[in-house]
């Protein structure tokens, strides 16, 4: 199933409108976004579990999503 607009924002908060279209656009799906959040904002928790790193729409999303030198989201 495609990831809306509001899938987005449920996992992130407010970001941008370019990197909501770039998330949606590599048909990634809400449980991949949701990885990949986990991976970027708790992933000592993740590697603790024993959990394989990330596969490559997920690794795509953790670039999208990671936040840039002043704290934000990256922007497009």
């Amino acid at each position: 199933m495609t990831m809306t607009r509001q899938d987005v924002v449920s996992v992130l908060g407010p970001v941008d409108e370019a990197t909501i279209a770039e998330i949606i656009a590599s048909g990634a799906s809400l449980e991949e976004l949701r990885e990949a959040w986990a991976w970027t904002f708790g992933d000592e928790a993740l590697m603790s579990q024993g959990r394989p790193l990330p596969g490559t729409r997920v690794a795509g999303l953790i670039d999208l999503i990671e936040p840039d030198d002043e704290g934000d989201i990256r922007p497009s």
